[in-house]
């Protein structure tokens, strides 16, 4: 279980926060796992009992193998994520956004669940994409995925594209597919615009998105770490946060 933060630590973050001019928040798997979607690299994260779903999470190995393609529709199709609903740490996120305090939201997530929890889409940068809608790797072609999951369930194991006959996919970035240009420079620009930077829920070593924290301390911002485990950051920070998610965040935006 992750150690207890102290009514200091809360209180110091929330000093911080009020304080702030330009507050960018990064989110990673650990804000959702209270939702019961599983993280990945942590003690019982996907990848951590399973390294081989890692070294096959490429899009090569996507359009090289079908038998891949049919699994990755089924298990879509089956997916937490598709009934998921936001938990308290999202909704605390929503909320600081209403109070004045959130700049940009910065999420690795695919799931969708800070639209559901209220903050404004314009503020948010979903930058491994999301699973909400499908796209086509050969065209333009992009739709919200139920339409492409009804497919799956009523037998379509490896749907094409209807526009192009293409194959499709969740429109979430894989290993060895580029982020989105423009919401990468968005990404960091907010970082360097910020004087205080939050990181929740991600282990910082994806990059490019694990280097937004250090852009953000080059610029002088204040960074301030809420995980379960260490970060290579951690040293870096103002303030580091160990206790839940759905529990901290809340403590934290109430007294902003």
């Amino acid at each position: 279980m992750p150690e207890a933060t102290s009514a200091a630590d809360i209180e110091a973050v929330a000093a911080l926060l009020r304080e702030a001019r330009s507050v960018v928040v990064l989110t990673g798997a650990g804000i959702s796992t209270e939702s019961g979607i599983p993280d990945f690299r942590g003690p019982d994260g996907v990848w951590t009992k399973n390294p081989d779903a890692e070294r096959t999470a490429t899009i090569q190995h996507y359009v090289a193998n079908r038998d891949h393609r049919v699994s990755s529709w089924a298990n879509r199709a089956g997916s937490p994520m598709q009934t998921a609903e936001p938990n308290a740490g999202h909704l605390a996120l929503a909320e600081l956004e209403r109070k004045g305090k959130l700049d940009t939201l910065v999420t690795q997530n695919i799931d969708g669940l800070h639209h559901d929890a209220g903050t404004s889409s314009e503020r948010i940068i979903e930058i491994h994409g999301t699973v909400r809608d499908f796209a086509c790797l050969d065209c333009t072609d992009r739709g919200p995925i139920e339409v492409v999951l009804d497919r799956v369930r009523e037998g379509d194991e490896d749907p094409h594209c209807r526009s192009c006959g293409g194959l499709l996919k969740s429109a979430t970035i894989s290993f060895g597919q580029a982020l989105i240009a423009s919401d990468l420079e968005r990404a960091q620009l907010g970082a360097a615009n910020s004087d205080l930077f939050l990181a929740i829920g991600t282990s910082l070593t994806v990059y490019p998105v694990a280097a937004l924290p250090e852009i953000a301390i080059q610029y002088g911002a204040r960074l301030v770490i809420l995980n379960a485990q260490e970060t290579p950051y951690d040293s870096a920070a103002s303030v580091i946060l160990r206790g839940g998610i759905g529990d901290v965040l809340p403590r934290i935006v109430e007294l902003v």
